[in-house]
């Protein structure tokens, strides 16, 4: 079955915050389509440069080694080489620069390949979700410290919601955790999949279920992505809001 894709995108400064640190893009190339969000960190206008960074440095790697022989283990490690660049040159900056010194950002990503998949993978607390038949699910894990304590059951998913550590950070771009890269998740993609690929900007205030609900029911994938934003807004989300929707088609 031949699919094609229908996205949008839409990043808000938000009510709160004085400059917009989230980078959000859309590569179409001839064989490849990269959607990618990252949230920046860091003083001054560090986090605004490291997440534009990873959103300029992932689809050039991409582009460059996503030859179309591979198979899915070949793409899976080419996506993690190419989080891996990223990483390695937003340290660099911040090791050259002492005002970018703390800068990092997450990204999440999907990337697809004019095929029956679509390739998934994400740093930090921007997630990606798949909305399959008006259900959610959560194809990235937070590499928050809550959500360690989650995995070592410490605490329970429901206590991490509104945990103290939940935005706290233990891997993202600019750190050594990121290592060889993150887990890849592979879809199969079905007619009428919808993937949400967002900020905490976005999960932070608006629960899995509102956004299923959303995403379900939606007929114009800019028109969404822009309704999300401003349904973030008016939950007081006190952060940028960016977000991608992706909508597979058959034909």
């Amino acid at each position: 079955m031949a699919f094609t894709l229908n996205i949008g995108k839409c990043s808000l400064l938000g009510n709160y915050r004085e400059n917009n640190e989230d980078s959000i893009d859309v590569k179409i190339f001839p064989d490849l389509t990269v959607n990618i969000v990252a949230d920046g960190m860091g003083g001054q206008a560090a986090g605004e440069i490291a997440s534009r960074k990873a959103v300029d440095i992932i689809p050039r790697e991409l582009r460059k080694n996503l030859t179309p022989h591979l198979n899915v283990e070949g793409v899976k490690t080419t996506m993690r080489r190419a989080i891996v660049q990223a990483n390695e040159e937003i340290m660099a900056m911040g090791a050259l620069d002492k005002d970018m010194k703390n800068m990092g950002t997450t990204v999440v990503m999907a990337v697809w390949r004019k095929g029956g998949e679509m390739f998934v993978a994400g740093v930090g607390d921007s997630r990606c979700y798949l909305i399959r038949n008006k259900r959610i699910s959560q194809l990235t894990v937070d590499h928050s410290l809550a959500q360690a304590l989650v995995e070592a059951k410490t605490i329970s998913p429901a206590e991490a919601k509104d945990h103290r550590f939940r935005n706290v950070l233990w891997k993202y771009l600019g750190s050594k955790e990121v290592g060889e890269g993150p887990e890849v998740a592979v879809v199969q993609l079905q007619a009428n999949d919808r993937f949400l690929l967002c900020t905490d900007g976005l999960t932070g205030v608006v629960t899995d279920d509102d956004l299923a609900e959303f995403v379900s029911s939606a007929t114009d994938m800019q028109q969404c992505a822009e309704g999300l934003g401003q349904l973030a807004l008016d939950q007081n989300s006190r952060d940028n809001v960016s977000c991608v929707v992706i909508e597979v088609v058959e034909g």
